[in-house]
């Protein structure tokens, strides 16, 4: 008898859940108008309830991570975050390249490039930028890394609101807009994760700390790719082609937010603070660990901000 209870509740759970479920893509529908129906049953694009539910996990897991770890030794996991940072750098690889020779043989407009005009080559593009998506759940990764290495300085307001808005933003991306203009922004930001996942993944081996001095130009790279990518962005405004104006707003606008924080984040690090303060701040013959000092470097637009590892 409480196992047919048990059944029943977990069905009227189930049907009270896909309600919700409706009402809420109804609701997204209705505000933003038709989905692109090729990409109509692609993995977790039809319901943005996975997306939103895996956003409120990731959340949780912060908090109750933290909890967790407060009274407990932090973890090394030095050969997990060389896989994680190689696995990484290798997706980022394929999706540089699988983007560029997309939109090439697609005849991509630079400027301005709708979302029908190159044919086959426009679902092409599409599954890329699928994986770009997927890639931002995948990231999810790099704040429970600082959470079980009790790195909590590191989990900063720009870290989770950059992960988590990401994540959500390419949900609605792939809907609407999964190819065409949308094809620019992934294709810088997956450059600039080889980069820096390559210099995460190196740093683990202390062998290689002597030749890690290229940080701050990697953060100067980040804060280029937003300004070409905001550039590209409104090129589209000025010479519309058909791409929705709306999408166009909302992304440039949500990078102004990002290059905002990245600017402030900048100052607080580069600027303000002398290199000799650094220096002095770490006592001779004291280890760098994992090849990052406390200086504090972040990246926006699909990348994550990071301190020392």
């Amino acid at each position: 008898m409480g196992m047919v209870l048990e059944v029943m509740v977990v069905l009227v759970l189930a049907e009270h859940l896909k309600a919700v479920d409706d009402e809420i893509n109804a609701f997204l529908d209705y505000m933003f108008g038709p989905r692109d129906s090729r990409v109509r049953g692609w993995f977790m694009l039809d319901s943005y309830l996975p997306t939103f539910l895996l956003t409120v996990m990731y959340l949780l897991s912060i908090w109750l991570g933290n909890k967790y770890m407060k009274n407990r030794p932090a973890l090394s996991l030095r050969g997990i975050l060389t896989l994680y940072n190689l696995g990484i750098t290798l997706l980022s690889v394929y999706m540089l390249a699988e983007l560029v020779l997309s939109s090439w043989e697609g005849g991509y407009n630079l400027q301005c490039q709708d979302l029908t005009g190159a044919g086959d080559a426009d679902i092409r593009v599409a599954k890329v930028l699928w994986w770009y998506y997927f890639s931002k759940l995948i990231e999810f990764l790099d704040t429970i890394f600082f959470v079980l290495r009790k790195k909590t300085s590191q989990i900063t307001f720009l870290h989770v609101y950059h992960h988590a808005s990401m994540f959500n933003i390419w949900w609605c991306v792939l809907n609407w807009i999964p190819c065409g203009q949308s094809f620019f922004g992934p294709t810088l930001n997956s450059f600039i994760h080889i980069l820096m996942y390559s210099y995460y993944g190196l740093s683990v081996f202390p062998s290689m700390h002597k030749y890690l001095w290229w940080k701050k130009y990697l953060t100067q790279a980040q804060l280029v790719q937003f300004v070409l990518t905001i550039t590209h962005t409104m090129s589209g405004v000025v010479r519309p082609c058909g791409f929705p104006f709306g999408c166009l707003i909302f992304q440039s606008s949500y990078m102004l937010t990002l290059v905002i924080l990245f600017l402030n984040f900048y100052v607080q690090t580069y600027r303000k603070k002398p290199v000799k303060t650094v220096v002095e701040e770490l006592p001779a013959g004291k280890e760098v660990k994992n090849g990052f000092s406390k200086a504090y470097f972040t990246s926006t637009n699909g990348v994550m901000s990071k301190k020392a590892q």
